[in-house]
């Protein structure tokens, strides 16, 4: 017999309605044959709710005490859908993160999963009932709650997994799968069979919004094979896996964006070593991710302007942080763009073909984009443009790329 985890995001948990749907899909698992333990997210909305009434409490809350309460939207939906399950004749429990447990770094707001006891979850299944288990919480070394940050759930569902040793990790969602780009913006987009971890981790790091970031890198260090699936049709979805089970692999998988960035330039850095990691080191020690950097060639020998990419939500922060070393760098001044946008290509293709970067240059230089920076990986390019020219690149590029669905 088969263990398989399903995992239940937010809009499938939007009521009571919504959740005797997911109880039927269950109830057709168990019907199957498998032992079920089902992963739930907080009815949508209601995260961000607790999220408003912590800070209107106070707008410092103490982070133990704030994971408290934003955990609490996951231990309504998990007794909700025990007793959805038990009504229509399946046997259920739920289970709170601390009753596993699942044990977790006391980083709270943003824990990382560290272990899950197995034993009450097995005994469990092997009583015959379905496990229900709230996503995004967890229990620390000395005993208090605490969450693992947004999309959290996804990496909940993907840890049971892989401590479940389960066939597979069913991940459902508003959508039915995962597309070569965001649908409302290209409604050519194809929806991918397969699809790799490689893949799936840069874009869901670039912007795709389907899967959380950590759930994907879990997923890939534990070989969890992962199904997107829609919780609203019965089409089949998109299979996340080892590159090498994809026989004919596309060269580009897929087109995504991220809206969710800011452009700061620092103008007449000191041309001399250490200026710049006295930069980036301020950054660092406020918690603040950097992802693009070009640095200019200082012409005239002393100086040279820095130019890189903080998240839109940490400009502020990030400004505050670079105008109080100011004096010790002695950079001249700083300027700073919120009206950019962030567009990626991704594709495990790139590794063995040339000319997929000069593809999406040329593509956006026809359309008159100009582009304000660059950063590659192996399988990704990524390019920082104005935000106004954000749909025609995604609509350009889609189609330079042959991803358009035929007509």
């Amino acid at each position: 017999m088969s263990s398989i985890v399903m995992k239940f995001g937010g809009t499938s948990m939007a009521g009571i309605e919504r959740i005797r749907n997911v109880a039927a899909r269950v109830k057709r698992e168990v019907e199957a044959g498998n032992r079920v333990a089902v992963v739930v997210s907080a009815m949508a909305g209601e995260t961000d709710r607790l999220i408003n009434l912590c800070r209107e409490a106070s707008p410092l809350a103490e982070p133990a005490e704030y994971d408290v309460v934003v955990a609490s939207g996951e231990q309504v939906t998990t007794g909700l859908l025990a007793i959805a399950l038990n009504a229509i004749g399946v046997p259920a429990r739920s289970f709170l993160g601390w009753q596993l447990p699942i044990r977790s770094s006391a980083a709270h707001g943003l824990a990382r999963i560290e272990d899950i006891g197995t034993g009450a979850l097995e005994a469990a299944l092997a009583a015959g009932q379905v496990a229900v288990i709230p996503g995004f919480q967890g229990v620390t070394a000395d005993g208090r709650i605490s969450t693992l940050g947004r999309g959290g759930s996804d990496t909940s569902a993907v840890a049971v997994a892989a401590a479940l040793k389960a066939s597979r990790c069913d991940i459902y969602t508003d959508v039915e799968g995962v597309y070569t780009t965001d649908p409302r913006i290209v409604p050519r987009a194809r929806k991918l069979a397969r699809i790799t971890y490689e893949e799936m981790l840069e874009l869901a790091s670039v912007g795709a919004k389907v899967l959380q970031t950590r759930s994907v890198e879990l997923a890939m260090k534990e070989k969890v094979r992962l199904a997107v699936l829609s919780s609203f049709s019965d089409e089949p979805g998109t299979l996340v896996v080892d590159e090498d089970e994809i026989v004919e692999q596309e060269l580009i998988a897929g087109v995504a964006y991220d809206r969710n960035e800011a452009k700061v330039t620092i103008v007449a850095v000191p041309d001399r070593p250490g200026a710049v990691a006295s930069i980036f080191g301020a950054l660092a020690d406020a918690n603040i991710n950097v992802d693009m950097i070009v640095q200019n060639i200082a012409h005239d020998s002393a100086t040279t302007d820095v130019t890189f990419t903080v998240p839109r939500t940490e400009l502020q922060r990030a400004k505050a942080m670079l105008e109080a070393v100011r004096g010790d760098v002695g950079f001249a001044r700083l300027i700073s763009d919120e009206n950019v946008v962030k567009v990626s290509v991704v594709g495990v293709g790139m590794k063995s073909h040339a000319g997929v970067a000069v593809t999406m240059f040329r593509a956006l230089a026809d359309r008159g984009i100009n582009i304000q920076a660059i950063t590659t990986s192996e399988i990704k390019i990524s390019v920082l443009i104005a935000e106004e020219y954000l749909e025609l690149a995604v609509r350009v590029l889609h189609t330079a790329y042959g991803l358009d669905a035929p007509q």
